[in-house]
Order: C-alpha cells, then sequence, then structure tokens
C-alpha cells in the first residue's frame, strides 16, 4: 500500500530513516522540523540536519514556533496524512498525532519501557548497560508510554562513546523504521502494553535531559563510573574535570576518550599521575582513570601525547 507520510525531526539521528523512506518511495508531502536559530559565536543562522537534507531532496519543510497554532495544524491536515513518524523531534499535542488515519508512532533508542526520557543512549553509556537497542511505538498522552510496534536489541561494545552507538542505532532503526511502516500499511501488526505494575515502576530507568551538573566529574566514584561517564557524553556535551594552579582561575578540561589503569593507588581522589608525555591519570575512589582524548575550551579536541606536548603540568596542578 502506498502511505503519505509526514515526518517529523532534527538531528542527524533523523536523518537515516527519511533517507531510507524516500529510498523506497513513500510519499512524503512535508518534513517538519525545528525553527531555524542563531547559533555559535558568529551567532550565524543555523538549520536542523534533517532541514538540510529534506531541502536537498525538493521535500517542503514546515518550522512551526508553537505546534498548538491552528495554521499549522491547518496545514498538516491539507496535507492529508495516512501516517505521521516521529524520530528525535518534539512533543506533539493530541491534536497533531491524532491527525491521520493510520496514527502517529516514534523511534525511541531505547528498549522501552526502559530509558524513557530525552537522553536514553547516554544514560545507558552512563549506567554501565550492555544491551540496549531501539522501539517504534504509537505515540500516546503521556511521552513515551505508547502501545510498543516493534523492538531491536543492540550489543554496546565495552568502550563504545555515546557518538558510536548513536551511529549504530540509527543504522539500526533506520530499518526498524521500515519494517514498522510496512506492517501498517498492511494493517498486519500486534501491539504490545507498556503498563507496568505500580510496585515495579521503581525498577524502570529513566533518561531526563543531560544537565551541566550531571557533565562533572566526580573523582571519589569508582574507576568504571568515571569512565562510562565519559564515554556516555562524548562527543556532546562532554564530560569534564576542573583542575586549578594555585594563585590561578580554575580551568575546565573536556574529557572525551579514557582507559582504565588496573593498578594499586596510594594518593587520594584526583591525584594528578603522569610521566609529562603520553599518560596523564587521575586517582578515583578505586584506581586510575588514564585520559586520552581531551579539550581546551575554544580549543580543538586533541590525543593526551598532543596535550602534554603543549601544556606543561606544573607540580601544583590540583582537580577541584
Amino acid at each position: 500500500m502506498s502511505l503519505r507520510i509526514i515526518y517529523m525531526g532534527s538531528p542527524d539521528f533523523a536523518i537515516g530513516p527519511l533517507s531510507m523512506l524516500i529510498e523506497k518511495g513513500y510519499t512524503i508531502p512535508a518534513v517538519v522540523t525545528v525553527p531555524d536559530k542563531p547559533a555559535g559565536r558568529g551567532r550565524k543562522i543555523s538549520i536542523s540536519p534533517v532541514k538540510r537534507f529534506a531541502m536537498s531532496r525538493q521535500i517542503p519543510v514546515l518550522q512551526p514556533e508553537n505546534l498548538h497554532e491552528e495554521s499549522f495544524i491547518s496545514q498538516l491536515r491539507n496535507l492529508d496524512p495516512d501516517l505521521q513518524i516521529v524520530v528525535a523531534f518534539r512533543i506533539l499535542p493530541e491534536v497533531i498525532w491524532k491527525i491521520p488515519a493510520k496514527g502517529t508512532f516514534n523511534l525511541h533508542a531505547s528498549l522501552l519501557p526502559q530509558y524513557r526520557g530525552a537522553a536514553p543512549i547516554q544514560w545507558a553509556l552512563i549506567n554501565g548497560e550492555t544491551e540496549t537497542g531501539v522501539t517504534t511505538f504509537f505515540l500516546d498522552k503521556t511521552v513515551d508510554t505508547g502501545k510498543i510496534l516493534l523492538q531491536e536489541k543492540v550489543r554496546i561494545h565495552p568502550d563504545e562513546t555515546a557518538g558510536e552507538l548513536r551511529d549504530r542505532l540509527m543504522a539500526e532503526g533506520s530499518l526498524l523504521v521500515m519494517r514498522t511502516v510496512e506492517l501498517i500499511g498492511t494493517g498486519s501488526y500486534t501491539l504490545i502494553d507498556q503498563s507496568i505494575p505500580g510496585p515495579e515502576e521503581r525498577f524502570l530507568k529513566k533518561a531526563p535531559k543531560i544537565r551541566k551538573e550531571d557533565c562533572r566529574l566526580d573523582w571519589t566514584s569508582s574507576s568504571l563510573a568515571i569512565h562510562n561517564r565519559i564515554r556516555g557524553l562524548s562527543p556532546a556535551p562532554g564530560a569534564y574535570a576542573e583542575f586549578t594552579i594555585p594563585g590561578k582561575e580554575p580551568f575546565q578540561l573536556k574529557i572525551y576518550r579514557s582507559h582504565l589503569q588496573l593498578s594499586p593507588i596510594h594518593q587520594p581522589p584526583g591525584h594528578i599521575v603522569t610521566d609529562h608525555r603520553s599518560c596523564l591519570g587521575i586517582t578515583t575512589g578505586d584506581g586510575i582513570v588514564c585520559l586520552d582524548e581531551v579539550q581546551f575550551p575554544s580549543k580543538k579536541r586533541m590525543t593526551i601525547s598532543e596535550f602534554l606536548r603543549g601544556f606543561s603540568l606544573p607540580e601544583n596542578l590540583r582537580t577541584l
């Protein structure tokens, strides 16, 4: 069955499914994405990756400031969609997700009902999960709780970063979206209810939006917890540590990659261990985390060898 599909999304993660829908010949009367906005130091106007992609394929783009605007809702109705697909967009009001006769479904980067929320990839890594996945589900009144259409499990590699996992989930998610569209087109699908008995809800792990305080490293934590936080926040927004030299202003260092050093420690957490050439480690609550890739504010990312060649570590350098 040929379906008219309105596609809603904004970041790179949402490009893969859209590209595959176009390749398979589905009719996309419009793509909905976030409004353009100024970004960066020069405050140049930035457009979403999905808008850029849609424009390259000559697909009309809608960018409502307010999803409740009657003019926008009328536009969607006039496009007469059979189905709407949401991938990494905004929370839709009920009046919008009820427009298509065949409903509106979302692609979520976790195995729901686990990791409901805005940052499922980051929190799965931060929490040290070894498995995650992608889920398609029909939208409902409460965020990320609608009935599940399909799921696909994905193993997490031990040192994988959020960026690397996102790329793999995008590929798996694109395939899952296609399978979901085909099932909806034929009407041959079975829905799985996400409801969880009250007492069991406490076992659900959440994935709220990452805050700045989530990014600061606590060296009293275990080495593994710190390593997981670093990879879970890489490449964005990036974990960071604060350092100080007595008599000078503290500075931040973002950390994108690390590894664990299994050796006895004889210093309190936060002590700096370095050979001043290729190794910079920080003691933790139970070991040492070695930094592999870092970045000064407003500077480019660099390996730890590059960092140590360009920055002479004073003996009185301390972590905060």
